[in-house]
This record gives C-alpha cells, structure tokens and sequence, in this order.
C-alpha cells in the first residue's frame, strides 16, 4: 500500500469518527485539472467521482460558492459563514467543457476556471469560443499566464530584474488577450504547478490581482494569505469521494510561520519549519505531520509553552515540489485541522 492510500484511509477513518461540525469562518477550494483523461492519472478524475463529489455537496447542504465570493468577505472583514466550497479547475482542457460542465449545469454549481492563454485553441484545450460561450453561462475565469511556465526558474544569466520584467509581461499578455478576446481583465491569478515566492506574489499583487491561489493543501480562513491561498488537489488517488470528504470536513490549522521566509529551496538540507500557534485551540500533543517521499518529520515541542514548534524531514526532500502536512485535533471537539507547508526546488538550485 502506497503512502498515499495509507494516508487517503486514516485521514477518512479519522473523520468518520469525528463528531458533527459547526459553522465557522472559513472556506475549502478544490482544484481539478482533467475529467476522465485516464492516460493522464495524476491530474485526472472520473465523471463518476466528480458526480459523487457534487452528490456528496448537495447530499451535505454544504453551500458552493465562487472564489470571487471568498475574497470578498476577506477583503472586506465580512466573516464567511456556513464553511462554503469552492470548485476551481486549471488549464482549460476540452474535457472540462464536455465532462465537467455538464455535471456543474445539474447541480447547479458555480466553478472558476483558471486559463493559459497560449494553451487557448491548442489541441485538448478549449478555443476562445468556448470560453466566450462559458463566460456567458456565468463562469469564473482567472488569470493563468500565457505560457505556463515554471515562473520561479531563472534563464541563464538573469539577474532579479530581468526576471520580474518577464514573469510580468507573461501575465500582462495573457491579461490582453483576457480583454481582447472576452472583454474582460481578471482579477484572479492562479500560479503553473502551484509555485509561488515573495517574489512572484508582490509581482502579482502589484500588477492588481486580488487574490492568488496555489496547490498546497489547506482550509482558508481570515488570516490566509489571499496571495497564497490554499487549495485541496483533487486528482488520481487523491479524487475518491472518501478523500474528498476527508478535506471537505477539514477546519484550518492557523499557524503564523516564523521560518523560513520562503518555500524556495536553494539547497539540499530539509528545510526547517517553525511556526507559532495557540495552545488553547488545538490539541497539539496529538499533531501528526507527513511528507512525501520516503522520509518522515521529527517535531522540537521545547517552546510549546510559548505555543512555538519546530518541524524539519530527516532526509533530504525528494522532488521539485514537497510539502509538510500538519493535522491535528481541535480542543472543542469540532473535528481535525489541516495546514501545509510547500516547498519548491527550481531547476539547478543547490548547496
């Protein structure tokens, strides 16, 4: 059994256990990418899951929301309530407008749509049409660049400069192509493969967003970074209905992270992750933190009295993308709380 079915398996097995859950100033985004593509597995889901997912919200009464919804209340202080859903899909493939769409049409359900316009019209991928048509029809769509690129990679010899004035004529010529073919700007920026920097989020910010979302997994709440918001990924293993109930039943485990700085690795050491959190809501002797790969987390509780935690792998973390994934219980009995930390490695980064 892989690490993913174990931890798939416990983290339902905990939540079907747990007791009924309240309202809470909080919201969970999923995103989905491809919709039975089966010769891409790792970011597909079948139509039966997906409809399983969707019959689940509506079996639930759990309120679907758009993502444009989410950032008002947080930008406006207003608190969200009733623990609203957010459905997101990338990159605008040709099966979300012929398995998905028609799905969403049934039930009823909102969804934000996040495009790279140079992908617009390529083979499997919607053309400009399409997403007129979708547009229409009441769909989201979000900002994500022209090229899909790995934003956080340097060419050769590219100093800071060169590279934030690439990165933001990236987006700025999707953002023209938004307004020339669809009349509109978005307001809403997806990162390529969910990474982000300090550095790319201010370009974001800065180029007028109002809100950023990413791939590491989590539950927003009021203090979520709206230039690094969390969502749940939805794909291969990770999008059966029992996984998706696991998440959806999620509240947020609100940490303010003291170190590092960024979720850029620039060498081989395993990062070290030190955050502060309050006693008082969680039960922190019960934390559990998974990573992925071969590897496992070894946690300093020597400043839990003054609510502070240290979390670093034993091994060297494997692959371009990472995460430490921290669950634990609340004091209240309300159910389990959920917060990851990502990590990226761009390409020649080392020691």
């Amino acid at each position: 059994m892989t690490f993913v079915h174990r931890f798939s398996i416990l983290l339902f097995l905990v939540v079907l256990a747990l007791p009924s859950v309240c309202a809470a100033n909080q919201a969970t985004i999923f995103i989905y990418h491809r919709f039975d593509e089966n010769r891409y597995p790792s970011t597909n889901i079948s139509s039966d899951n997906f409809t399983a997912h969707l019959q689940y919200l509506k079996d639930s009464g759990r309120p679907v929301t758009t993502l444009s919804q989410i950032i008002n209340r947080l930008t406006s202080g207003q608190k969200i309530v009733e623990r609203p859903v957010v459905l997101s899909v990338d990159d605008a493939f040709d099966s979300f407008l012929e398995v998905a769409m028609p799905l969403l049409r049934r039930y009823g359900y909102p969804v934000t749509l996040f495009v790279n316009t140079d992908g617009v019209g390529g083979p499997g991928y919607l053309d400009w049409n399409q997403l007129r048509r979708l547009v229409r029809e009441g769909v989201t769509i979000g900002n994500h660049t022209a090229t899909h690129d790995y934003l956080l990679e340097r060419k050769e010899g590219e100093g800071a400069a060169g590279w934030a004035k690439r990165v933001k004529t990236d987006i700025l010529r999707a953002q023209d192509a938004f307004e020339q073919e669809l009349g509109l700007r978005p307001d809403l920026f997806a990162y390529p493969y969910g990474e982000f920097s300090p550095e790319l989020a201010a370009i974001v910010r800065e180029l007028g967003f109002r809100a950023a979302v990413a791939q590491q997994s989590g539950v927003v709440h009021a203090g979520s970074d709206l230039y690094a918001l969390p969502r749940f990924p939805m794909g291969g293993p990770y999008a059966s209905l029992e996984s998706f109930q696991s998440k959806a039943a999620m509240h947020p485990f609100v940490v303010k992270v003291l170190e590092p700085e960024t979720p850029v690795l620039t060498g081989a050491t395993p990062p070290r992750l030190k955050f502060e959190v309050d006693p008082q809501v969680y039960e922190l002797d019960r934390l559990q933190g998974f990573v992925q790969g071969q590897n496992s987390l070894v946690f300093d509780n020597s400043g839990l009295a003054q609510g502070v935690i240290s979390v670093v792998a034993e091994k060297t973390l494997s692959g371009r993308r990472n995460k430490y994934t921290l669950t634990v219980p609340l004091r209240d009995g309300a159910g389990w709380a959920w917060f990851s930390q990502p990590w990226f490695r761009p390409s020649g980064s080392s020691d």
